[in-house]
């Protein structure tokens, strides 16, 4: 998550990205690396300039300034982008009366890929059976699916996904974050933006949260958890402080009472408050929690960029995105 001086094949690369859509500042001076063989979670408010950020790295949004490359190169110019990169933006970019494997045939064959690449997809996706069917007709978990196995055509070394578990049952919101797991332990760089903080806590290995287009954290999910401890609740807190440093353990009194031990062992608490003559009410491992720090470094930050914006006619992101697309079209 760090800068480094040499840019790795697979390896994003955000630098000084900012982009104005007139007064309205949507990402303001970001940088922050996403590694190979790494899953990044990409987190913010709505409007915090997320989405921008990835339609300026696939070359869907011109920056102001800055730049925002996969393996030193803008996405224009890579000469095999669909071998380069697969996108999973939206889960509605198909034609609602096509097939899921007519999307993805039709795909296939612009890029020249064979159509054993897109049954092998739909198996490895779990949509075989659905394959078949309209794809306007399918369920949201369904279409995230769909939009998987297209932006995984061309076997690409990155993948960059926006809201991949919207629309996913339980059970596949686990499948999800096993198969990101496995794309990732073969060398894969995933960046995944997400509002679901206790998944991402659960599947990423690095974060980078940002507010108002700016950068507020970024770091591996073991730094931001911090030192791990152990959390206790006992009728005499202040007792079992006194306890625990006869035993060389340090500890910290929360405002709820709570006692948080600076030790792993939980059993090494247990036997110091035993000989204590303390009761213990609860005793389990304590680490930062993702959504109590997302919450305490964006907790004011957020844009509100509805009645706000209409107020003064400034455009939301998401307006401001969709006319700088309009403009380039034109």
């Amino acid at each position: 998550m760090t800068a480094t001086t040499g840019t790795r094949d697979g390896q994003i690369r955000i630098q000084g990205l900012t982009k104005r859509f007139g007064d309205f500042t949507a990402v303001d001076d970001l940088s922050f690396d996403v590694e190979p063989g790494r899953i990044t979670g990409f987190l913010g408010p709505n409007g915090a300039g997320k989405t921008t950020t990835l339609r300026m790295l696939l070359g869907l949004v011109r920056p102001t300034s800055g730049t925002a490359t996969i393996g030193g190169r803008d996405y224009a110019q890579l000469p095999h982008p669909l071998g380069t990169v697969g996108a999973a933006l939206e889960a509605t970019n198909f034609h609602p009366g096509r097939s899921g494997r007519d999307h993805l045939l039709v795909l296939a064959d612009t890029a020249s890929i064979p159509a054993a690449r897109v049954d092998e997809l739909l198996e490895l996706t779990g949509i075989p059976a659905a394959a078949r069917k309209r794809a306007g007709g399918y369920s949201m978990g369904m279409r995230q699916r769909l939009g998987l196995a297209a932006a995984l055509l061309g076997d690409p070394e990155v993948l960059v996904l926006d809201e991949p578990a919207n629309g996913l049952d339980p059970e596949g919101i686990r499948w999800l974050r096993g198969f990101l797991k496995h794309l990732a332990s073969q060398g894969k760089t995933i960046l995944v933006s997400s509002h679901l903080l206790q998944e991402v806590a659960q599947t990423v290995d690095d974060v980078v949260i940002i507010a108002n287009g700016r950068l507020v954290r970024a770091g591996t999910m073991a730094d931001l958890e911090g030192t791990p401890g152990a959390l206790v609740r006992t009728s005499d807190p202040e007792a079992l402080a006194g306890a625990l440093r006869v035993a060389d353990v340090t500890s910290t009194l929360q405002d709820d009472g709570a006692l948080v031990a600076d030790t792993t062992d939980l059993r090494l608490v247990g036997d110091v408050a035993l000989r204590a003559g303390l009761p213990v009410y609860g005793l389990q491992p304590q680490r930062a929690d993702l959504e109590q720090l997302y919450f305490s470094l964006t907790e004011g930050t957020n844009r509100n960029l509805g009645d706000a914006a209409v107020a003064v006619g400034a455009p939301t992101e998401r307006d401001a995105v969709i006319g700088e697309e309009g403009a380039d079209e034109r």
